[in-house]
């Protein structure tokens, strides 16, 4: 096995973590309530790895998430990931989450019609397990008719309304999760700006 590391890093939503080895990214964590919280949870992905400084191909991505975060235009669709131990079906969800661009969504429905799976709760049990958010972008995956669906990571929905609302999606129509002045609007149905075809 090839040796494992980890880095926490600053975004403007707060502190998160990746971890990497000699094949791509194994782990990449959201923030948690706090700094030791988030190591921790990045501990538990990936044991037997070491704090250290990140080599200059995970200090790319580490770049590209930062940009992703503060609402830049950012594609992480070519990050490597190293997805071994990652099952099957998680892994083919993954790559049709990874299709999907900033600002735009598709339903549990649409992704399970596109691997022929019997039902949408198989994808979103499979997103609620992904090791590497935002890379593989389980948040631009909700549920039908307008609604968000759940969301594992620190924060739940609101979490993943915020990560929405960075990469410009709407809610309830036009309005938007932040107003002009950076101001938190109260959260309502998930409209997608657009959807992916």
């Amino acid at each position: 096995m090839n040796e494992q590391g980890f880095a926490l890093f600053d975004t403007a939503i707060g502190r998160c973590g990746i971890a990497w080895n000699g094949r791509g990214i194994v782990a990449a964590q959201l923030p948690g309530t706090d700094e030791t919280r988030t190591r921790a949870r990045l501990i538990r992905r990936c044991p037997q790895a070491r704090e250290e400084a990140p080599p200059p191909a995970v200090g790319h991505v580490i770049d590209r998430i930062v940009a992703l975060l503060a609402g830049q235009v950012a594609d992480l669709s070519d990050v490597t990931l190293d997805m071994e131990g990652v099952p099957p079906f998680n892994r083919r969800v993954y790559e049709i989450a990874r299709t999907i661009p900033p600002g735009q969504t598709l339903t549990y429905g649409e992704v399970a019609a596109r691997l022929d799976a019997p039902d949408a709760r198989a994808v979103g049990q499979a997103l609620g397990e992904n090791p590497f958010p935002p890379v593989v972008p389980c948040h631009r995956v909700v549920a039908s008719g307008g609604k968000t669906g759940g969301f594992s990571a620190t924060g739940g929905v609101d979490t993943k309304l915020r990560l929405l609302a960075i990469e410009g999606a709407q809610v309830g129509g036009s309005c938007p999760l932040f107003d002009q002045a950076g101001g938190e609007v109260l959260p309502m149905q998930l409209r997608p700006r657009r959807a992916v075809r």
